[in-house]
């Protein structure tokens, strides 16, 4: 299955000097993502920190890379050096600062990483301008209905998936590996896998977080939580830490993509807004309650939407939440640019009414577009973004509009 961004990165990585700096969560298709890539170049270098020989490679001299990539030889062609999980170099970026500057022009360079690359800094930002960030995010409704992804605009022409499709993403999620073996006991075994290799391998190995028992215990307390008002102090006295400890576990936690933090909206308010951030999970699958997992799932479609939206130059975009202090609330609104563009509500029931707070909250963003997203509704071939007012719009109508 060809991944969302891989012509895009092979198009710009011909095109642009840049180097292409691609992370995303453990096992969400990073190398296949690169395989892809690769068939457009030759010759190519694949590389991966955590293999003994390649880490050899990376530590030697660079004489022998130029040989593999021929930057020794006359040719008409452009090699590209795929290079995964680098950040765990302690000087990775002083390494890829020499490489770059050496080769500009004559080598593409693909960086991939289970990390968020732009987190792990030593010192001074040295790859300033030196390369383009993209997010890889799991398998979406659009990504599995939309072969031919049309770049160039935001909203995409509705296109139905299938019933089953539907669901098994909603049981197991968008990881390609559960998601295509749709198997709860396959599912099961791998979740508990990725979960012991992200916390007792990844974050232990590059992090300093010591307490792996506790961290592992905020992991289950934000799976049961996931949706809800994040209470620092609250998770700090059920984990027996400082509420400094939380955040800055949180922080690692999102660092690794396992879960991310939505903030509320509060430009252009008359009415003092929650401040507390919303916890959602990349992993939406682990989720048991319905109404939270319903949530979770539209917020990560929602999310991969605005980072694609952003990393591909379309403008800049933001994912927030709104909700006030006397209670009125919206699950979700996008922006553009900086500017309220569309509210969304989740409801799971076919016969929940219209909320009346997307018209409250749509007078007062001034916010175009004001959906109500039923998970359970029928798919319908109409473009709901033709639609300034609130409106209830099926989910797998909604989704296949975004990315």
């Amino acid at each position: 299955m060809d991944r969302y961004y891989h012509t895009i990165l092979a198009d710009e990585l011909m095109a642009h000097r840049q180097m292409a700096f691609v992370s995303g969560a453990r096992q969400v298709g990073k190398t296949t993502l690169a395989k892809q890539i690769s068939q457009y170049f030759q010759p190519t270098v694949y590389l991966n920190w955590d293999d003994i020989e390649h880490r050899q490679i990376i530590l030697g001299k660079t004489a022998i890379l130029v040989e593999q990539l021929g930057l020794n030889q006359l040719s008409t062609q452009i090699p590209l050096l795929i290079l995964d999980e680098i950040h765990k170099y302690r000087h990775w970026k002083n390494f890829l600062k020499g490489l770059f500057d050496r080769f500009e022009g004559e080598l593409a360079m693909l960086i991939t990483g289970s990390a968020r690359l732009d987190v792990f800094k030593t010192g001074g930002d040295s790859l300033m301008g030196r390369y383009f960030n993209y997010r890889l995010h799991p398998l979406s409704v659009a990504e599995l209905t939309h072969s031919d992804w049309q770049i160039n605009q935001l909203i995409q022409a509705p296109q139905t998936l299938a019933l089953e499709s539907y669901k098994r993403l909603y049981q197991f999620g968008g990881f390609p590996e559960p998601l295509l073996k749709a198997k709860p006991r396959f599912h099961q075994r791998w979740y508990r896998l990725r979960q012991q290799q992200l916390i007792r391998e990844e974050i232990r190995e590059v992090t300093r977080v010591q307490e792996i028992a506790q961290l592992e215990m905020l992991v289950v307390l934000l799976a049961q939580q996931a949706g809800q008002v994040t209470k620092y102090s609250t998770l700090a006295k059920q984990l027996r830490v400082s509420v400094d400890t939380v955040r800055r576990w949180l922080d690692v936690l999102e660092s690794f993509y396992y879960c991310y933090r939505l903030r509320p909206w509060y430009q252009n308010m008359t009415t003092a807004l929650r401040k507390e951030p919303k916890t959602y999970l990349w992993d939406w699958s682990s989720i048991s309650d319905p109404g939270a997992k319903a949530e979770n799932f539209i917020a990560s479609h929602l999310l991969k939407a605005v980072h694609a939206w952003t990393d591909i130059g379309l403008g800049e975009f933001g994912l927030y939440y709104l909700r006030t202090k006397d209670q009125k609330e919206v699950d979700f609104l996008v922006t553009q640019n900086h500017q309220p563009w569309f509210l969304v509500e989740v409801k799971n029931s076919l016969s929940a009414g219209l909320n009346p707070n997307l018209a409250w909250f749509q007078g007062q963003t001034k916010a175009k577009h004001a959906f109500q997203v039923t998970m359970k509704a029928d798919f319908v071939a109409a473009d709901c973004f033709q639609y300034s007012s609130p409106i209830k719009v099926p989910a797998l109508t909604f989704l296949s509009q975004l990315v």
